[in-house]
């Protein structure tokens, strides 16, 4: 079995929860209030920002040009399409773009990526690999399952739907599975053992960040 199939096997508990969080399944059905969205498109604006950044990481650890070459892929689509997308929301929900630059993240959004930042910078490619992969992994799924929902041509979230379930956002999605499995084929136990927790912390922080949205939570202290 290869390690991302024993991963995937094994959280799914988590992983069913993450996709059936209400923020989730109200984009499927077109239910989700747009204010929630909105919080939502702010702060994953945000991450996406340290999340390329991940790539670059990535791009500097890699040992070989092809590997090189696919994370400068990743790194352009993030920066370029998913991003361009934000934008386009961002103006059909009336976010300008002073309103993007000077957005600050909420706690979930800062701790998620400032740990993924942590473990790609002071770990292995594998480690970054793991950080970065239930992400990608889980928005893919996510989207292929709301294509197949009765709502998912609901006009507001049917952009975002389709582009987590393209063809060509999946594989992206592939490349890194198969990234991580390569890289994972001839690690000890206790190194799987790290790998699992790394790739469980932000399994969670995905869930997380659904319920950062959906409750568009900030800091409990105003200022």
């Amino acid at each position: 079995m290869k390690f991302s199939e024993r991963l995937y096997e094994k959280l799914q508990p988590i992983w069913r929860q993450n996709h059936n969080h209400p923020f989730v399944q109200g984009m499927g059905d077109g239910t989700l209030e747009k204010e929630k969205f909105r919080f939502y498109m702010i702060q994953d604006y945000l991450y996406l920002i340290d999340y390329a950044k991940l790539f670059a990481i990535g791009a500097m650890k890699a040992t070989d040009l092809q590997t090189m070459g696919e994370f400068a892929a990743l790194l352009d689509s993030t920066l370029n399409e998913e991003m361009s997308l934000h934008r386009e929301y961002a103006k059909k929900i009336e976010i300008s773009e002073k309103e993007l630059e000077k957005a600050q993240p909420s706690p979930t959004t800062l701790a998620y990526t400032h740990y993924m930042l942590h473990v790609g910078q002071s770990g292995t490619l594998a480690e970054l690999v793991a950080a970065l992969l239930p992400c990608m992994w889980s928005y893919w799924e996510i989207g292929k399952e709301l294509s197949e929902k009765p709502g998912a041509n609901n006009e507001f979230y049917r952009e975002w739907i389709e582009m987590y379930s393209s063809e060509e956002f999946g594989e992206l999605a592939t490349w890194c599975i198969n990234l991580f499995d390569s890289l994972t084929e001839d690690k000890s136990e206790a190194e799987l053992e790290k790998l699992e927790e790394i790739f469980l912390n932000t399994t969670r922080f995905e869930y997380m960040f659904w319920d950062m949205a959906y409750n568009e939570a900030m800091w409990p202290i105003h200022e």
